[in-house]
């Protein structure tokens, strides 16, 4: 989340700053002007998460605050040259509306990504004062084969529940960005569990596709090890994973807060 608000505010800084100095140059259309103020932030934005995409809705947040404040921009120059200098009530009425949006944008984030603080969640959504978690969708994710996937759930357990795996997952304690995890298998009488493949996934709660998938190595007898590093900060869904001649024969999931 952190991330994002610095790219946000830095990238309107920039269509601001590029808006200005575009009007220094001769002969460049007002529309134009407009234009690379939006546009160039932009690409400068996808040049920089290439090879770590923070999701379809973080991006297009962008796409629309950037573009947006570049046509305020151009709407408010217009609108003064035509009334003499003067604002009229109507770009003032536009750029409430667009800066209401811009919040209305970011708070959507912070909630999809991190959950309601925890006050307001206890206000809102807890009459008993109990714990609330908002940032949790479900072990089933969202999709358009959910009530497949609701009996595929059940199935797992009823298969996992069959081998009796021991499954001990450490290293996700702390709010660090990276950690060192490690896995311990055993099977149903304590023997480590060797020759599997070990899996995490990464992924925001109730995401389809996972935005990171680590194999972890074998270092010892039913012992697996490897580093997470997140992507970003806010609330994420740790997968794990473990298979056997790609069949898969135990998962499991834990939440994970990150700065």
């Amino acid at each position: 989340m952190t991330d994002t608000l610095l790219t946000l505010s830095g990238g309107l800084v920039a269509v601001l700053v590029l808006y200005v100095l575009g009007g220094r140059v001769p002969g460049l259309s007002p529309g134009l002007r407009a234009l690379l103020a939006g546009l160039l932030p932009l690409l400068g934005y996808f040049l920089l998460i290439v090879g770590r995409w923070p999701g379809l809705d973080v991006a297009a947040i962008h796409i629309s605050v950037f573009l947006a404040a570049s046509l305020v921009l151009h709407v408010i120059t217009q609108f003064r040259q035509r009334s003499g200098g003067r604002l009229h009530w109507a770009p003032r009425l536009l750029i409430v509306f667009f800066l209401g949006l811009v919040v209305l944008n970011g708070t959507m984030l912070y909630i999809a990504t991190q959950g309601l603080p925890d006050p307001v969640a206890r206000l809102w959504l807890s009459g008993d004062g109990s714990p609330v978690h908002s940032g949790f969708s479900g072990v089933v994710p969202h999709g358009q084969q959910a009530a497949k996937a609701v009996s595929s759930e059940l199935s797992q357990a009823h298969r996992e529940a069959r081998i009796g795996w021991q499954v001990d997952l450490t290293g996700l304690e702390g709010n660090a960005r990276a950690h060192w995890i490690q896995l311990r298998v055993r099977d149903r009488t304590g023997l480590p569990v060797e020759g599997i493949e070990a899996q995490l996934r990464l992924l925001r709660p109730g995401a389809t596709q996972p935005a990171l998938t680590l194999g972890l190595d074998a270092r010892a007898a039913g012992v697996y090890e490897g580093r997470l590093a997140l992507p970003a900060g806010g609330r994420w869904v740790v997968e794990v994973r473990l298979l056997r001649d790609g069949i898969q024969h135990y998962h499991g999931s834990q939440e994970l807060v990150a700065p």
